[in-house]
């Protein structure tokens, strides 16, 4: 009775043939063991063919890993994830029956068979030749440094010059013009590479062979090496094996040992050169350069300069160039102070101010002696010169890191709220607004520079400035990056010191016998990115008045009992301490505003959270989190800024909970049910202000790989292995931004006529995988002709192991019944660039020709394991009825670049017979193994011109497989269509 039942089950669950999956579900164990072997056998594959391309890449300089092996690579470690995921899923029990176990297993091991056949040769080289040089770098316009330009790329050219020092006063442009050289370099191609690495005022030998070795991409090879002499014994072999090559030294201010570092002496048989740029003649002909003095701008190129920089209503006011002129004089011909006093004095048109100005630099470079100083004081004139005291503090916040450090924009707005210098009664979304409005501002002074889209630095002439004003009151103490072992001795703790920054030295353990004893106005204290294993108790009983603490990216396990007497502690970050376990009593830090636990080890909210109620910012994603107390989010009502942890269930969130968080902006967490996922968008909407950012997850916590990581959107919502919402009505955020469905069977459609997420106007990613009953995307009977356009923002749409998935859009035909429609809401898709579809057995045409017109945006198709699809781009009987059997039916794609198909055995088209293709945007067509019914590539016209097809391709389009499948191309139709495509073998 018991075989009986379960054969029925099974037949209904997966239908005929019976017999098949009776053998599934009886042999189920010998499948699983079968594929645990299997997948074994593809991991220590993988590692092998690691290590071989480890040890090529090491034994010979400037090679990288072939483009199909390192394709192998990727996908192994994706297909290895994925087996992982698989076995969860049988071990959990999570389909239906034993019998679809057993098929899946049995479908998956078959896949990872196949791919095992693919693995590389061994036997065969797995790295080539890179190319050349590395990455322009983002650098400004140059001028009047041409003089020295051309004197240093002489130089280069030169056989008998093997070292080039290049000199000059800090600011005078030594860094820019070698910028530019390092760029022309890679254009020109002379040296097969260019390296570059800043060495900075304090000299580390460590970081400079890291930098060195990551410029040749094999510093993982020097990574599990401690030792300086065998690690410069390895750099030297790298170097040796580089090629012709130029290294270049960037702001070196002493003498450097190129034999400890491990950099060889350019000579003629090794033809590379290596070229410094210092502050010293001396340090040049200590090396044994050839000595190149950058001068400061002659007086019309200094005022060309200015005038870029000082505004046009300037330019053209002639009554203030006179004393324009004088001011110009004033900056010594520095492009450095060039620019930052032009900044300063940028747009300004009152004649008493240039003349106000004029006099204060007379004054600031008679009261000092000394180049050097000079400089700080013309520096300091436009620091002088920030009206807000709260922009000057800001400023000199930057000083805390390290010499030449690349700050990123949003820590260093982070810093200044956590500080104080935005006015913290505001939302979070007001204080990051006025942060960015004073970066502008640093920015526009040329007090800071962009050095990307994310990441900004202080010119180290500029530092020295922001340094001499920490120095005097209030005093900072600033120790960042200097390689420190231990703590600063307790002479230098001073009674008026404000600021301490400890950042990234190599302190591991702080002694009791050198414990501050006098640090009454110590407000801040920086020692995050440290490997400090424990802090000693009384180390924070002299710090009365400490309100930012960071210990973040340190090895401590707990913090000791001392931290709870900080009452005056505004932020206490502890972001990635993933050995801290403990955390004692925090009941006293009612002045709290900050706590970052983000990714420590902690098993409990710590003691005392609940009486923190000024609390606005609390980051628990904690995966070994236990529980939330009941309770404690409704004391929290300022938060503005929640995270835990999405897969962790224990601390999955109840909607009542989140109530009185009317302050929320941004929110990371998790709902256990759809219900309690309506309830708290319910709440959401009934406020006024939306959320700015969430990462919300409801059901399970086995995400698939493919969509563990947060994409880049700010609004997200992820749903999982939810069975029981059938009916329910899904309460999407209008606003979503991405939206991930996995391992949700009773799913027919993502958006039909009654959907609300039909309005998710702003949907940009989208991302269905493993969701049985999922036939359709799109499901509409009446709204093609309303106002309602779904999906018409969406950029990404990945749909992946959709058994019943047979379109993309459907129009509802009635109870059990729909057909695929030839009418598409106007809107819809018609921002999509990428399509990506995994594992959809069921559908036969991808695109069919009349949804083409929504898709004009579209830029990248990818196909993988679609067992049914017969062809990409169809068009309907209705169609060719309509046109005629013998039109030529065009399938206009303007935008389409790429297009990969893989493992798709009835795949037979491209585009149907009947057409041609219109895209000459077109730039790849990858076809891997498993695509052997496909004999022909579509013919193309062009985008301008009429009639019929002929020998035509995109101009750049390069089709890439294996030489197998070119050769069994068939070109009956059009003959001479072959001979105008660029193959490129794989």
């Amino acid at each position: 009775m018991e075989c009986i039942e379960s054969g029925v089950g099974i037949a209904n669950c997966l239908g005929p043939p019976v017999c098949k999956y009776l053998k599934y579900h009886r042999k189920l164990n010998d499948y699983v063991r079968n594929y645990g072997k299997i997948r074994d056998e593809l991991n220590c594959k993988m590692k092998d063919i690691e290590l071989q391309l480890k040890a090529e890449l090491l034994s010979a300089g400037g090679k990288i890993p072939k483009q199909g092996v390192e394709n192998w690579l990727k996908d192994a470690k994706e297909m290895i994830a994925e087996a992982q995921d698989v076995e969860n899923k049988v071990r959990n029990g999570r389909y239906l029956c034993r019998a679809w176990n057993g098929k899946l297993v049995d479908e998956k091991t078959r896949e990872m068979k196949e791919f095992l056949d693919k693995a590389p040769n061994a036997s065969e080289a797995l790295s080539m030749d890179g190319p050349s040089g590395g990455l322009p770098l983002p650098t400004s316009e140059l001028v009047g440094e041409e003089a020295a330009r051309k004197e240093i790329w002489a130089c280069l050219m030169q056989e008998e010059v093997k070292k080039i020092g290049v000199w000059g006063m800090g600011g005078v442009g030594k860094t820019i013009i070698m910028k530019h050289i390092h760029n022309d370099l890679l254009k020109e191609q002379r040296f097969e590479r260019v390296i570059w690495v800043t060495i900075s005022k304090e000299f580390n030998v460590m970081k400079v062979q890291d930098d060195i070795a990551s410029a040749l991409k094999l510093k993982e090879s020097l990574d599990k090496e401690g030792d300086k002499l065998r690690r410069a014994a390895i750099l030297s072999e790298m170097l040796k094996k580089a090629g012709k090559h130029v290294l270049i030294l960037d702001d070196v201010w002493d003498e450097v040992s190129l034999e400890e570092v491990g950099i060889p002496e350019p000579s003629g048989s090794n033809g590379y050169k290596l070229v410094l740029t210092t502050r010293s003649e001396r340090v040049c002909k200590y090396m044994g350069c050839t000595v190149i003095k950058v001068k400061p701008l002659p007086e019309e190129q200094a005022l060309t300069l200015f005038l870029s920089k000082v505004g046009p209503n300037i330019v053209q006011n002639q009554t203030l160039m006179p004393i324009l002129r004088l001011v110009v004089e004033e900056c010594a011909g520095l492009p450095l102070t060039i620019v930052v006093v032009a900044g300063t004095l940028k747009g300004e048109e009152d004649p008493l101010i240039w003349k106000n100005a004029l006099r204060e630099l007379k004054e600031r470079i008679e009261n000092v002696e000394g180049v050097e100083a000079k400089v700080i004081e013309r520096l300091k004139f436009s620091f002088d010169h920030l009206k807000d005291e709260k922009v000057k503090y800001c400023f000199l916040h930057c000083a805390l890191y390290p010499e030449d450090f690349e700050i990123w924009k949003n820590e260093l707005i982070e810093c200044w709220i956590e500080e104080g210098f935005t006015d913290d009664m505001g939302t979070r979304q007001e204080m990051k607004d006025k942060g960015r409005v004073i970066l502008k501002k640093l920015e526009d002074n040329c007090l800071l520079e962009n050095v990307s889209s994310g990441k900004m630095k202080m010119h180290d002439a500029v530092r020295d400035m922001a340094l001499s004003i920490t120095r005097m009151n209030p005093r900072y103490m600033i120790q960042a990056g200097l390689q420190l072992e231990e703590l600063p001795e307790k002479e230098q703790w001073s009674w008026d010191i404000v600021k301490v920054s400890l950042m990234r030295n190599l302190i591991s353990e702080i002694s009791i016998d050198v414990l501050p004893t006098k640090c009454q106005l110590l407000t801040t204290l920086l020692l995050q990115h440290n490997p400090i294993k424990k802090i000693p108790n009384s180390f924070f009983t002299n710090m009365p008045c400490l309100s930012v603490l960071n210990l973040s990216y340190t090895k401590i396990e707990s913090l000791p009992n001392s931290i709870s007497e900080l009452k005056n502690l505004t932020t206490l970050l502890l972001r990635f301490c993933s050995k801290l376990r403990d955390l004692p009593c925090l009941s006293m830090l009612q002045e709290l505003k900050k706590l970052d636990l983000h990714w420590t080890k902690i098993a409990e909210v710590p003691e005392g959270t609940d009486m923190m109620i000024k609390l606005r910012y609390i980051d628990l994603c904690v995966c070994t989190l236990k529980e939330i107390p009941a309770g404690l989010l409704p004391k929290l009502v300022h938060l503005q800024h929640l995270c835990f942890y999405v897969n962790n269930e224990k601390t999955s969130l109840k909607a009542e909970e989140m109530e009185q968080l009317k302050k929320l902006e941004c929110f990371t967490g998790r709902f256990e049910d759809i219900n309690e996922f309506n309830k708290f968008i319910s709440s959401m909407q009934q406020r006024k202000k939306n959320l700015i950012k969430y990462n919300l997850v409801v059901g399970t916590l086995n995400l698939p790989y493919a969509i563990k990581e947060i994409g880049t959107q700010l609004k997200i919502v992820r749903i999982g292995g939810v069975q029981n919402w059938e009916g329910e009505l899904i309460m999407h955020p209008i606003e979503i931004q991405e939206l991930n469905i996995f391992d949700c069977h009773y799913l027919r459609s993502l958006v039909d006529d009654n959907s609300s997420l039909k309005n998710a106007i702003d949907l940009r990613v989208c991302r269905i995988l493993w969701c049985v009953g999922i036939e359709c995307v799109v499901s509409f009977s009446s709204f093609a002709s309303s106002s309602a356009h779904p999906f018409q923002s969406l950029e990404v749409l990945d749909l992946g192991y959709l058994p019943k998935l047979s379109a993309l859009i459907m129009k509802d035909a009635g109870i059990g019944s729909a057909t695929t429609s030839t009418l598409a809401p106007s809107a819809t898709f018609s921002h999509l660039m990428i399509i990506s579809i995994v594992g959809c057995s069921s559908m036969k045409t991808l695109l069919p020709h009349w949804l083409l017109p929504n898709l004009q945006n579209l830029e990248k198709i990818h196909v993988y394991a679609c067992s049914q699809l017969v062809e990409i781009l169809g068009v309907a009987t209705s169609e060719v009825e309509e046109e005629g059997r013998d039109a030529l039916i065009k399938f206009h794609l303007p935008k389409l670049r790429e297009l990969t198909l893989r493992e798709s055995p009835n795949l037979k088209s491209i585009c149907s017979k009947s057409g041609v293709m219109v895209c000459d945007s077109l730039e790849d067509i990858e076809v891997f193994n498993g695509c052997d019914k496909l004999k022909r590539i579509p013919p193309f016209v062009p985008l301008v011109g009429h009639g019929q097809p002929f020998a035509y391709a995109p101009p750049s389009l390069t089709i890439v497989s294996s030489t197998r499948w070119w050769e069994s191309l068939e070109w009956d139709d059009h003959p001479n269509f072959k001979n105008v495509l660029h193959f490129n073998p794989w």
